[in-house]
C-alpha cells in the first residue's frame, strides 16, 4: 500500500484526518501547509484547484472533505471499531452525525470566522454573530443524543466523534465557547484527553513550528 499524504493546515478541519490516522493507526504523510494556503502557499493550488485543506493524495484516490476523509482512513484496511458497518447496530446514526458535523455545525462557524475574525473591516461583524447565535442553536442535536451516553454512536468511540468533536475543540479556539453546553465541554475534554488526538495535534504543531521558524 502507498504511504498517504495529507496537505492541511494545523489547527484547521484537517484536525479531523489526522486524528483519525492516528487512532487507525495509519501513517501519513503529513504536510503542514501555511493558512490561507492559496495566498501563502500558491503552489498548492495546482494539486488542488479548490485551494482548500485538506487535501488527501492516496494513490489514484483524491478527497477533499474531512469527514470523508477521517471516514475512509478509519475503514482504510476494513472496518474496525472506529467506524460502523451497515448492519450494525447504530449504523445511521454514525452516518448522520458525521455528516452533521460539518454540514449543520462547522458550517456556522466558518461564516463567523470569516466576517467576525478574518475579514472585520468589511463591516459584516453582526453576521458573523448571528453566525455563531446560530452555531450554538445547533448543537442541541448533540446535547440530547449524548444525554447517558459517552460517545455518539454503539457505546464506543468512532469517526463520527472525530468530526463533531473537532467542531467543539474549534470552538473552543475562536471564542466562540461561552455558549457551549456544560455537558458538550465535558464530552470535548474526553476526546481531547485520548492519546491519539495528543499525537495528532503535537505532529500538526511541529509542522506549523517548523514553518515560522
Amino acid at each position: 500500500m502507498t504511504t498517504p499524504v495529507l496537505y492541511t493546515c494545523a489547527r484547521s478541519r484537517g484536525l479531523r484526518a489526522t486524528w483519525a490516522a492516528e487512532e487507525a493507526g495509519v501513517a501519513l504523510d503529513l504536510k503542514i501547509l501555511p493558512f490561507p494556503p492559496r495566498y501563502l502557499a500558491p503552489e498548492f493550488m495546482a494539486l488542488n484547484p479548490l485551494g482548500t485543506v485538506p487535501l488527501l493524495v492516496d494513490g489514484d484516490t483524491r478527497m477533499t472533505e474531512s469527514c470523508a476523509i477521517a471516514h475512509y482512513l478509519g475503514t482504510r484496511e476494513g472496518y474496525t471499531d472506529l467506524s460502523i458497518a451497515p448492519g450494525e447496530q447504530d449504523y445511521g446514526a454514525y452516518c448522520d452525525y458525521t455528516y452533521h458535523a460539518d454540514a449543520t455545525i462547522t458550517f456556522p462557524q466558518t461564516v463567523y470566522m470569516r466576517f467576525a475574525i478574518f475579514e472585520k473591516d468589511k463591516g459584516l461583524a453582526e453576521a458573523g454573530v448571528a453566525y455563531a447565535k446560530w452555531f450554538h442553536k445547533r448543537l442541541v442535536k448533540v446535547e440530547q443524543r449524548l444525554e447517558g451516553r459517552e460517545f455518539l454512536c454503539a457505546d464506543r468511540f468512532t469517526v463520527a466523534d472525530i468530526c463533531v468533536g473537532y467542531a467543539l475543540i474549534l470552538a473552543e479556539s475562536v471564542g466562540l465557547d461561552e455558549g457551549v453546553p456544560e455537558s458538550l465541554k465535558a464530552y470535548r475534554a474526553r476526546l481531547t484527553a485520548r492519546e491519539a488526538y495528543q499525537r495528532a495535534f503535537a505532529r500538526e504543531e511541529e509542522g506549523r513550528l517548523a514553518l515560522a521558524s
